[in-house]
């Protein structure tokens, strides 16, 4: 397997030691969150947890997934995060099983299906979040864009297909997982997948280091179609400009519990599992869904108060057939068998 990005890895390291000397001149506890939410959701959260707690100053490092659960891995003798906010429950409960978590039971833990909570309390789920096709809606109509997944193997999408880095994006490794379980399902071997992910090589212009990259690509149409979550896509224009349009595909697609764990040995672990009662809120889980899109786990939001989008897709997901354990356990070979043997094999062919 490819080592880690240098660059990637010193400008993360950069982050942490920014992190670990901001704060102290002011005299407020720093809460150090880990999380792959972006900028705009997390600095929502932070200013409204720092105006009822005026005494903390809540800094976040935002990275992919796989990033935060490898640094978490790197710093499990000496942790520098209190609170990890956000990725897929895959990899939240990896992170259980070695130890990285505490559990926390929150106040509304009965709120939640069994499958997005932890059963020994290590993490719980905040939102679901469906995977989707998006598309530069300047350079592709609404008609022309892929409908499933099938449809983005299609040649005529060669060149043209913007993949987010699968090795640091819980996304993208919950696609890919995801695709290789289907055809478990359908096969009994996970051979038709490897095929579909080799032809998805074949129609990729470009593995994108992280999210900001892959929307300046998408927008400036250097690729016209990408595969990514639905609350980042949907809400891309508005954020950033960028003319996008989206497809929940048609036979089913990954719909990930987006969870949230305290870290075991945090330095702050009682301010840790406010902020984490915090953003789980029935209000604070209504305005994540207004401003972000993102669709709340807990079953007690009435589904008249989220925005329509949000309730709209309640309804048309339909969750994409697979073995949940074989994906959890199989994942992390899966993307190294993926990174040597695929990533970049048939790129242009």
């Amino acid at each position: 397997m490819r080592s880690a990005d240098p660059l990637r890895r010193t400008l993360t390291l950069a982050c942490l030691a920014l992190v670990a000397a901001c704060g102290k001149g002011d005299g407020r506890t720093v809460l150090t969150v880990y999380s792959p939410h972006g900028k705009e959701l997390l600095e929502y959260y932070e200013q409204g947890f720092e105006r009822t707690h005026p005494d903390v100053d809540v800094q976040w490092v935002d990275m992919g997934s796989q990033e935060v659960l490898d640094r978490l891995r790197a710093e499990k003798a000496n942790p520098q995060a209190d609170l990890w906010f956000g990725a897929p429950a895959e990899i939240f409960a990896r992170a259980a099983g070695e130890g990285l978590l505490a559990p926390y039971t929150p106040t509304w833990a009965d709120k939640v299906p069994a499958d997005a909570r932890d059963a020994g309390a290590a993490w719980f789920g905040t939102y679901l979040t469906p995977e989707v096709i998006a598309y530069n809606n300047h350079a592709v109509t609404a008609a022309e864009a892929p409908k499933d997944w099938d449809d983005v193997l299609d040649p005529k999408w060669k060149g043209k297909v913007l993949i987010r880095d699968p090795i640091a994006s819980g996304s993208m490794r919950a696609i890919f997982g995801a695709v290789l379980a289907r055809s478990v399902v359908r096969t009994g071997s996970t051979a038709e997948g490897w095929e579909w992910l080799r032809r998805l090589d074949a129609n990729t212009k470009e593995y994108v280091l992280n999210p900001a990259l892959l929307y300046q690509k998408l927008g400036r149409e250097e690729g016209t179609i990408t595969l990514y979550n639905m609350p980042d896509i949907a809400t891309l224009e508005q954020r950033t400009k960028t003319p996008v349009g989206y497809v929940i595909p048609s036979s089913g697609t990954p719909l990930l519990v987006d969870a949230i764990a305290v870290v075991k040995g945090a330095k702050h672990g009682d301010l840790a599992t406010q902020f984490y009662e915090y953003v789980s809120t029935p209000q604070a889980l209504r305005d994540a869904a207004v401003k972000f899109l993102r669709i709340p786990a807990r079953t007690d939001i009435p589904t008249d108060s989220l925005p329509e989008i949000v309730r709209r897709a309640r309804t048309e997901v339909k969750p994409m057939a697979g073995d949940q354990k074989l994906q959890r356990d199989s994942l992390d070979a899966w993307m190294k068998y993926w990174d040597a043997n695929i990533r970049n094999s048939r790129r242009g062919k």
